[in-house]
């Protein structure tokens, strides 16, 4: 096989298991809003798939700066969310437990945007107290809400290494299920792979 076909046979690969990754995103998501009382259904489609990531600047807890846009080449898991929102927080130990099994990745981050408006110390002090480890962006102006049309927190986008949302999902979802995660790790190592 010359290096051309070669290329264009991993590339089909890759469309092939991108394609397979985003079905059971949907089925997956689909099958939490039902659970959830239909969040994420008809008219608010799970999956963006294709539209490209909005860039965002913000500030973390120690006051370093994160561009989106410093991201790529990664998966990115963006997660928009608030201290005093109850599934937030329901969420928060999922996302937790991704971050610790999925760290080992270089190529993957967690993002979790902070709507808070009030003193960003009890942002902090919220995210110390829960012993969580993951990144956490502060928004007091709802940058992120607005470029990203949030209608409601939590609310969660997966960006591919280029730039692009391949996954959404409205409302609080278990982080730790075994067939999102699966599908997670073949996103990240598809994309370490090509």
């Amino acid at each position: 096989m010359t290096g051309n076909g070669k290329y264009l046979s991993y590339l089909a690969v890759g469309i092939a298991a991108l394609g397979i990754v985003l079905v059971l995103w949907l089925q997956i998501f689909h099958r939490s809003a039902a659970e959830n009382g239909g969040e994420g259904g008809p008219g608010s489609p799970p999956v963006s798939a294709g539209e490209v990531a909005s860039p965002f600047t913000l500030r973390d807890l120690n006051g370093n700066t994160v561009s989106l846009k410093e991201m790529r080449g990664k998966v990115v898991f963006l997660n928009v969310w608030a201290t005093w929102c109850g599934p937030c927080r329901e969420e928060m130990p999922s996302i937790e437990s991704l971050y610790n099994d999925f760290k080992q990745y270089p190529n993957f981050v967690i993002l979790a945007v902070s709507q808070d408006t009030g003193d960003p110390q009890d942002v902090a002090s919220y995210i110390a107290q829960n012993g969580y480890h993951f990144d956490v962006l502060l928004d007091p102006t709802n940058t992120v809400g607005d470029s990203y049309n949030v209608g409601g927190v939590p609310e969660t986008f997966i960006i591919d290494p280029n730039g692009r949302i391949v996954a959404h999902h409205m409302g609080a979802f278990n982080w730790s299920r075994a067939d999102f995660r699966a599908a997670l790790k073949e996103l990240i190592e598809g994309r370490t792979e090509s």
